[in-house]
């Protein structure tokens, strides 16, 4: 048997969850908490082998708490289940080590094959989710990650100003411009003046 533990503000979806959990043959609905102040105590009573956790609640929420488990019962699994796909805290869960991450809004049946799925070590994730996870780990628009002022210094590099020039042009000193400089090429991994023209003009921000 599964051991299950929940947490959830509202008492109505810790009802459904325990009604459904009870459905299943192999998983034990063990307890439940309406926030994690005694997130700790709580894991030491109840020793669950899942615990499903809501993020937004009162005192302590759910990424704290999930922080706690995780500093003193590494071995829990925890799934993340939410009413929001917010991508900031989906990536504040998997990196404090959530297994996994579903909507409330997800069938019943997916909510179940999702708590066998993190408890046999995998890591199941709505599709939703997933697609944003790999969102997040594909390349990012380099130039995008330019600030308006490292652009505008790239512009004027990139007419063949020196660097004491554009620092003239800008009104700044000649150690900030090389600090800008320093700034666009660890940017767009590139390691000379020249690579830098060469990026600006392939790029089109002419």
């Amino acid at each position: 048997m599964i051991r299950i533990f929940a947490y959830d503000d509202s008492p109505e979806r810790l009802q459904s969850l325990k009604a459904l959990i009870s459905l299943s043959d192999n998983l034990l609905y063990i307890g439940d908490a309406e926030c994690c102040e005694n997130v700790l105590a709580e894991m030491t009573m109840y020793s669950p082998d899942v615990v499903l956790m809501d993020i937004n609640m009162p005192k302590v929420d759910g990424i704290e708490g999930l922080k706690r488990i995780k500093s003193k019962f590494p071995q829990i699994k925890v799934l993340i289940q939410t009413a929001f796909d917010d991508s900031d805290k989906v990536f504040k869960a998997i990196s404090n080590g959530a297994s996994g991450y579903i909507l409330k809004s997800d069938h019943p049946t997916r909510i179940l094959q999702a708590i066998e799925e993190v408890y046999e070590g995998g890591a199941s994730m709505n599709p939703a989710i997933a697609k944003k996870v790999m969102e997040y780990f594909l390349p990012k628009k380099t130039e995008e990650n330019l600030t308006p002022k490292e652009r505008e210094v790239l512009k004027f590099l990139s007419e063949g100003l020196s660097y004491k020039m554009v620092a003239d042009r800008l009104g700044v000193s000649y150690s900030t411009i090389n600090t800008h400089t320093k700034h666009i090429y660890e940017k767009l991994h590139i390691s000379s003046l020249g690579e830098a023209i060469s990026w600006y003009y392939k790029n089109n921000l002419s």
